[in-house]
């Protein structure tokens, strides 16, 4: 690709191989600068409540979310991959017009090239060319949806914004010849942003402590202000015991029958029924403030077989995740040990990944059955319009305190994973300690049984170097997190 002036002069997107090249190359690298948009007024993975857009472009620099005139005035890009065709896509492209007021949209996969305008309720295809043509068709693009013409569409509507609170989406009057449009008259529209973030703490590896990791990072996070969900996905249970909502070995007390009825297998099951808030149990003695947790249940291993054979049920957790986006800031997914089903499930609804490990050769080694997991996942993703998941680190987990061991040894093996694996290491280490075995095997007498009372270790005892290394866990999570 020639440059000229510091633009790209020609390029031609039917050589894009995947969405992300139609993304980068074309769009960033191409499209928009010719447009005449520079950085800072257009932006990419936006997220306006249940919307979630691939570019946002304005005319202006720093729109203001919360005006709903200022997000009218945009423009909408939606890439696909080049596999992909565009018809399915146009009717997600209408429902984001229409409900966010905007007037113009693109729609690409690098071979064909379209622009919609929205009338009314309804949008029609008003330029249409192939991605080779693009370059041949900048000038009549320019025309419709440049920075210019967006700008001066939106200089025109804020003439015609009223002062005082209209009637709900009124429909301006527009001069002969403009486009027809809906606008909204509204002196704030409020979306507020997503803040949820989900992390899922995988290994195919069993014995590298994941849920050691997920219960006690949850409580360290709690420390720190954060409203807290923990999903258990592994039929074996591990963390609903470890959180203590377990409080018998058999099903006669009332908790543990609700349990049997109402975990992560229902939540799974069921698109339209058991939303996460009402599977959620809050474990209140485990830690202060207490965080919530949908449990598990051993009859989760017998419908991997009945949940595969549903086409929708791998999306079922990312959907009703986003129902509960606005009322947790953290949630933490523990996963089976396996390739399984439901590891993937993990993968697909979350947001980041941690991969704990103990840095033993077998652990080691499976690290390239989760690289390869990702992988595939990540391809799922990106035809589902989401971006790859991403990697926190692996976590060095159970790591002995041995004086010799950690000055020697424990060094060599955090850089083989970087340097055979190419993972990066997070900096926290989470060492094998008295206290985590102590903390959760508390117990109390209830009618004449010891029944589990587990702690987290940052509430067992605060002050101990258990509760310290998941406390800077919990910091450093936070901040490779932060928005």
């Amino acid at each position: 690709m020639a440059y000229r002036g510091g633009l790209p002069v020609f390029f031609n997107p039917e050589q894009c191989r995947n969405e992300t090249e139609v993304e980068s190359k074309f769009i960033v690298q191409y499209l928009l600068p010719h447009l005449g948009y520079e950085p800072g007024t257009w932006y990419q993975e936006v997220e306006l409540g249940k919307i979630r857009l691939d570019f946002l472009v304005f005319a202006a620099r720093h729109y203001q979310m919360d005006r709903r005139a200022d997000i009218a005035s945009g423009l909408v890009i939606e890439a696909k991959s080049p596999h992909h065709h565009l018809g399915p896509f146009v009717k997600k492209l209408e429902y984001y017009l229409t409900e966010l007021w905007i007037p113009y949209g693109v729609l690409t996969n690098g071979k064909l090239f379209k622009i919609y305008s929205r009338i009314n309720q309804k949008i029609h295809c008003i330029f249409e060319c192939r991605g080779a043509s693009v370059h041949a068709q900048i000038g009549m693009i320019r025309t419709i949806i440049g920075r210019d013409e967006i700008q001066s569409l939106q200089g025109m509507r804020s003439t015609k914004v009223s002062p005082s609170p209209p009637p709900p989406l009124p429909i301006s009057t527009s001069p002969p010849g403009d486009p027809p449009c809906l606008i909204p008259e509204l002196s704030t529209f409020s979306l507020p942003p997503k803040t949820m973030r989900t992390i899922a703490i995988y290994h195919n590896k069993g014995g590298v402590g994941k849920t050691t990791t997920v219960v006690n990072l949850a409580a360290a996070l709690s420390k720190q202000g954060k409203r807290v969900l923990v999903i258990d996905l592994d039929s074996q249970a591990n963390t609903t015991f470890a959180v203590g909502l377990v409080q018998f070995d058999d099903e006669e007390d009332a908790l543990s029958k609700t349990l049997s009825e109402n975990n992560i297998q229902q939540v799974l099951s069921s698109e339209e029924m058991y939303p996460i808030k009402a599977v959620a149990q809050t474990a209140h003695s485990f830690c202060t403030p207490p965080i919530d947790v949908v449990p598990a249940h051993i009859d989760l291993m017998r419908a991997e077989n009945e949940l595969n054979s549903q086409e929708n049920a791998r999306f079922i957790l990312s959907q009703k995740l986003h129902d509960v986006e606005h009322d947790y800031d953290i949630v933490l997914i523990d996963t089976p040990p396996s390739l399984n089903l439901f590891a993937r499930y993990a993968l697909i609804a979350a947001d980041y990944l941690i991969i704990p490990s103990d840095l033993k050769p077998f652990a080691n080694q499976g690290l390239k059955n989760v690289q390869t997991l990702v992988k595939d996942v990540n391809n799922f993703r990106r035809n589902i319009n989401r971006t790859p998941i991403q990697l926190l680190g692996v976590l060095a987990n159970k790591i002995s305190t041995n004086a010799r061991f950690v000055q020697s040894t424990l060094p060599k093996r955090m850089q083989a994973v970087t340097d055979r694996y190419g993972l990066k290491m997070m900096e926290s280490i989470i060492y094998e300690r008295e206290f985590l075995a102590k903390c959760a095997e508390q117990v109390r007498i209830i009618d004449g049984r010891e029944v589990p009372d587990p702690r987290s270790v940052v509430d067992f005892n605060p002050s101990c170097a258990s509760a310290q290394e998941f406390q800077d866990l919990a910091l450093e999570v936070l901040a490779k997190i932060a928005p």
